[in-house]
């Protein structure tokens, strides 16, 4: 029987790897000819171009991975079935059960590269991803739209800043404003702000502190200022990149310290939290699904099982984005959101499997 396993498992794990080495050209190079304009306007140097292409392979990777493996598992099952090797397998005696083992070794081979890719090397490819399209595809009005950060750090402190490179730890139109029993007491303003990692400071541009006073206000005006804050670099990120870049631990504290302060993001960061658990459970559910739509001879061959296979993996995503918007904009319990596809598609995985071993 180990033949059988063999046969299959390198199947299933060579039709997966070349699904993912077909596609992943094409993203990038759809991809490319959207951004060129804007990686020749800005004058982008061909190294830095280089390593965003390859951060966008593990993060177009690590976003379609459940997709690829349906696909592929349906695509070389359907090959077996269309060739009667499926029938042939059934009919030496060995059970629907003993034919799914092989699947599940693929599974759990690939499971395995999902949690790799979710924990380790998927955040610091959108590290780099994020941080390349905020400094050269995202500049001027564009930048404005999509980096502006606006959180509060604790009961007093509000702070603002439109825009952060990462990469270089420094902010543009930074303000602080600092409230006691909701009266504002001081606003401190800048038109940058660089966190300076050596001496774990803060360096403002065009430094203006307004102290509000009963009669008038007094004000502070410095062209550069080192000074502390109460808020770490982390705060100064993007909501979903801050999350996103993250390991996995980092991430859990992360989220912890945003809990403490009351933060009304914890919900989309605690989602990127359990996206790196569910992922590889999909991959189990999404091989059982393929294997059961797939392993029976159908007259239109391929395309149904094909056609099919689409269809599923069309509700799949939808599910996931459905939920995952509630949680983001609602009270929705984001750990709910997150596994309810599971669920529901585990569930018709169970059911289909019954049907085929009938």
């Amino acid at each position: 029987m180990k033949i059988l396993d063999w046969y299959i498992l390198k199947r299933y794990l060579f039709t997966f790897f070349m699904m993912l080495f077909l596609f992943i050209p094409i993203g990038i190079t759809v991809h490319l000819a959207e951004k060129i304009g804007k990686i020749l306007e800005n004058e982008v140097p061909f190294g830095e171009v280089l390593l965003y292409l390859l951060d966008f392979t593990i993060y177009f990777a690590h976003l379609l991975f459940p997709l690829f493996l349906f696909l592929s598992v349906i695509w070389f099952t359907s090959k077996l079935a269309n060739n009667t090797e499926v029938i042939a397998f059934l009919s030496s005696g060995v059970s629907f059960s003993r034919f799914l083992r092989p699947y599940m070794i693929g599974a759990t081979i690939v499971g395995i590269l999902a949690i790799i890719l979710g924990l380790y090397l998927a955040p610091k490819a959108s590290e780099g991803f994020n941080d390349f399209s905020y400094k050269y595809l995202k500049k001027g009005a564009s930048t404005v739209e999509n980096t502006n950060v606006f959180r509060q750090i604790n009961d007093n402190d509000i702070i603002y800043v439109s825009s952060f490179d990462v990469k270089n730890s420094n902010g543009s139109n930074f303000t602080l404003e600092h409230f006691e029993e909701n009266e504002l007491k001081f606003k401190i303003t800048a038109s940058s702000i660089k966190y300076i990692e050596k001496d774990t400071l803060y360096r403002l541009t065009n430094y203006v502190k307004r102290t509000i006073g009963e009669n008038e206000d007094e004000l502070e005006i410095v062209r550069r200022k080192d000074t502390l804050f109460s808020f770490d670099v982390d705060d100064l990120i993007p909501v979903i990149y801050a999350a996103e870049t993250k390991m996995y631990g980092d991430l859990k504290q992360f989220i912890a310290k945003e809990e403490a302060r009351g933060s009304s993001n914890v919900g989309r960061f605690k989602l990127v939290l359990y996206r790196k658990w569910s992922l590889p459970v999909s991959v189990f559910i999404l091989t059982i699904i393929a294997l059961a739509v797939s392993s029976k001879k159908r007259r239109g061959g391929m395309g149904i099982n094909l056609a099919v296979g689409i269809c599923i993996a069309m509700v799949f995503v939808f599910f996931d984005k459905i939920f995952g918007v509630m949680a983001e904009q609602s009270d929705f319990p984001p750990i709910i959101a997150v596994w309810f596809p599971n669920i529901i598609f585990g569930i018709l995985a169970i059911y289909l499997l019954y049907n085929a071993k009938r």
